[in-house]
This record gives C-alpha cells, structure tokens and sequence, in this order.
C-alpha cells in the first residue's frame, strides 16, 4: 500500500478520475462533481481527469459545485449506442496521464470507474507509489442493454464485466462503494475484498422546505437518466393502473435512449395528458421539483444508492423503489416509503395507491421519516472519510453514518420529542439558509474579490503543471 505524507490539517493534492463527469448528468457524475467542490473548501487541491464533452480538449480552470477546479480533459468520442458515455482511445491514454501525473504529482489518485481512465490510472499510480482509492459506481445491468446482445448470452457476458471489475479494484489501496449492500454485491461477485461502504452524501440544506407533503394532487416525480435499466415503463404502467378518480400527475425529469419510447408508451396507455416530461432541469429548478412532488419514485433495478432518492428524502418526501441493488438501503419499506419487487406492476401500483389516499397523519409520518434518515447522509462526513483515505490513516473511522445500526432499525413513527427537534432544526435551517441570501447580497465585492484570487492561483497551478509536464516531454524526448 502507498504511504501518504501528508499529516491531517496539511493541504491534499488530490486527482480525481472519472469516465463521466458533468455537464454529464447521472449519479456517478453528480458524485465527483459534489466530492471535489467539499475538498476544495477543505482547502486542498484537486485536479479532475475525465474525458472532453467537446472538440475542445486540454486543461481548464472550471467552475463545479460552486468552487473552481483544474480539469484536465482528454479527447473523446462519445458511444453511439449511449448518450452520455464516451469513449477515450486507450492507445495513447497512458501517456497523457503520466504527464499530467509528474506535472500535478498528487498525494491520491480516486477513481470513478474501471472502464477506461481508472485501469490505466491504477498501473499508472502503482509505478509512482501513489495512494489509490476507487469508487464503484457501475454494475453489469448498466451495460447489457447497450451491447445488444441476444439474452442467453447475458449471464455470460454479465458474469465476465463482474470478473473485470475485479480484475481492476484488486490493484487500488481503497475500494469504496456507497451502501453496505453495494459492497456485499461487489464483494461477492468479484471477490474484492474488504470493500468499504462510504455514503455518497448530499447537502441536505439545499432541499430543505417548508411545504408538507400533499396528495391533491397526487403527484409522482422521476429524476434521472431515461435509460432502460432504471424500468421508468413501469412507473407509467403503475400509473395507468390508478383508480379513476385517483387526480395524478406523473412529472419524468432527465432525458437518455428511452425518451421516445417512453413518449409513445404514455399515449398507448392513454395517460399523456397526465404525464409531462421536463427533460434536465438546472440546479436551481431542482428543489422545486422535489418539493411540489407527493413522492419520489425509482423504478431501477441497477441503484447502488441513487442520489436523486437522496435528495427526495432530504426533501421529506416518501419514496416507493424496486427492492432491487442497493435502494432496500435508502427506501425502508413502511417507515419512509414502500418497496415493490421489480417488474410487478400490480404491486407497483398498491404501494403508490398507499399514499395517494392516505390522510394526513400518515403522509406527516413518511414525510418525518425521511428527513429522518437522511441525516445519516451528511456530505461532509463524506468528504472527510476520503481525505483521511487520501492521507493512508490507519484506525480511522471508514463508514458513514448510514451504516450504522441504529440507521438500519424500524422507526415506525417517530417519538414527539424526535420529532419536535428535528423540526426546530429544520426551522433553524430554513431561517439561516434566508438570512444567508441577504449576507451574500452584502459581501458581494468580498466574494469577487476571493474568487479573482482563486482565479490567480488556479491559473498559476495550471501553469506549473503544463511547465513540469513539457520538461518532461523534453527529458523523454532526449
């Protein structure tokens, strides 16, 4: 295993790869975007390497998560076959990432993904004696649907993509996976071991609201990726089997190889007057479709958290789910929401009629619930988890809250003294989070003026590492 020099307290420099990363938009992307902004208000430097979403390819200062970053971003084709996924040509891929490693010369490698730039990175890193961690966020259900393959192949194929994952994550000091159950899954299948469960996390402020949860109308939410493996054909299925004077609505945000399909299904079902397709949406728009939703639905057989379920329960939303992957983990069937099993339609259905006639009292409970539980989820706690990783410390705590036991209890409902804080908390946060916009409306010549030294200091950085990086060049070429 890599030793770590640096002490904690010290400034990390920290590179952080992934085979997506925004403007994709999907949970993995999200993630990495949401852990390099955390790092960078720690004070640490943290380079990206992800693959260019244009012609345009090199070095940038970008703006993520509200804080600049360098990107270094590689030329790319994107895959026919999938909308977001692109495609790295491997033959030179090692090269560029030796430079950009002996010019940024980071404490830690995190990897997003094995498929391209993670198993590269890994050979790449071991040669430099440089601390490794890897996060998993893919599983074989993510692929199949776009290799086309005919089905008595797919637990052939499906058994082989497990193998080489493993193949892979064997050669990082750290693999990490966001649920307990997500890491059983990899363990198992790929005979990983010591795989650890770390949270994702979310800034659960961002959606906090003061809107109960209401059922007229009774309004259902999607957010993701519109791709097969996330089932969305159900949830409108399950929908068209609502009673008819059931007043719903059916709102599906995100956009991906389904999106006509889905479409043309609605208008077979003859709901399309009930269902509205928002496409992407932007940050801002977020929280208000979380909070003018009834609940949160996620159909997916192929979750190993799922962020957007996260940021519903951060919301106070109920949830219904597949009891599928690693969603049992979030959606704890009666206390936050219900789970249904995949591809039952019928049940799918009975669960959303559960809370599309339930009275007040009950919609209160699910709502309290969820806010509940999402505490556990703290990006902050993520985020430090993974600099003590990044460091090497021994003996320090690797799990996040989630995976506890007390996480993992039946709630029920919620005693009156629970529940009366954590309102006050929320309150609390609700009246910051007001007084905060009118502050930042104050300091504003203070902002501008830190973020023109950000810009100074990236720009010097970026310059250091090109520097370093053609001496390099030169010393090889000679």
């Amino acid at each position: 295993m890599a030793q770590s020099i640096r002490h904690p307290g010290h400034p990390l420099r920290v590179l952080i790869a992934a085979d997506t990363f925004p403007p994709d938009i999907n949970g993995a992307a999200r993630f990495a975007e949401r852990l390099a902004g955390g790092l960078v208000r720690n004070g640490n430097d943290v380079h990206i390497l992800a693959p260019a979403t244009t012609k345009e390819h090199g070095t940038f200062i970008e703006e993520h998560d509200g804080v600049k970053m360098t990107v270094h971003r590689l030329q790319s084709r994107r895959l026919l076959l999938h909308k977001t996924l692109r495609f790295v040509w491997p033959m030179t891929l090692k090269r560029k990432i030796d430079l950009i490693l002996d010019g940024f010369q980071p404490d830690a490698i995190h990897s997003q993904s094995h498929l391209a730039i993670g198993r590269v990175l890994a050979k790449s890193g071991r040669e430099r004696n440089i601390n490794l961690v890897a996060t998993n966020h893919v599983v074989p259900e993510n692929l199949l649907q776009y290799l086309r393959l005919p089905k008595f192949l797919n637990q052939k194929v499906s058994d082989f993509l497990w193998w080489d994952t493993g193949r892979v994550l064997v050669k990082y000091d750290h693999v990490t996976t966001p649920t307990r159950r997500a890491a059983s899954i990899l363990e198992e299948a790929t005979r990983v071991e010591n795989v650890l469960a770390v949270s994702c996390g979310i800034d659960a402020t961002k959606f906090t609201n003061p809107t109960p949860t209401t059922n007229q109308p009774f309004r259902m939410l999607f957010l993701g990726r519109l791709d097969w493996e996330k089932h969305i054909h159900n949830l409108l299925k399950a929908a068209a089997k609502l009673p008819k004077d059931i007043d719903f609505q059916v709102e599906i945000a995100g956009d991906g190889s389904q999106r006509k399909f889905l479409g043309e299904l609605t208008r077979e079902l003859k709901i399309s007057d009930r269902v509205k397709f928002l496409g992407h949406i932007s940050e801002e728009e977020l929280p208000k479709a979380y909070e003018r939703a009834t609940v949160f639905v996620m159909p997916s057989i192929a979750e190993l958290q799922s962020i957007a379920t996260m940021e519903a329960m951060a919301s106070g939303r109920p949830v219904v789910g597949a009891n599928a992957m690693a969603l049992p983990h979030l959606i704890h069937d009666g206390d936050n929401g219900y789970l249904f099993e995949p591809d039952d339609v019928e049940q799918f259905a009975e669960k959303l009629l559960r809370i599309a006639t339930a009275d007040r009292k009950e919609l209160d409970r699910l709502s309290e619930n969820s806010l509940h539980l999402i505490q556990s989820h703290d990006i902050k706690r993520t985020v430090a988890i993974f600099e003590g990783l990044y460091r090497g410390d021994s003996g320090a705590r690797v799990n996040s809250d989630d995976n506890s036991e007390e996480y993992l209890r039946p709630i029920g409902r919620l005693s009156a003294a629970v529940r009366k804080a954590e309102k006050r908390m929320r309150e609390q946060t609700l009246k910051a989070l007001a007084e905060f916009g009118d502050e930042i409306k104050e300091g504003l010549d203070e902002i501008r003026s830190q973020a023109k030294k950000v810009d100074k200091r990236m720009r010097k950085s970026v310059q250091k590492t090109v520097g370093k990086a053609k001496k390099t060049i030169k010393r090889k070429d000679k």
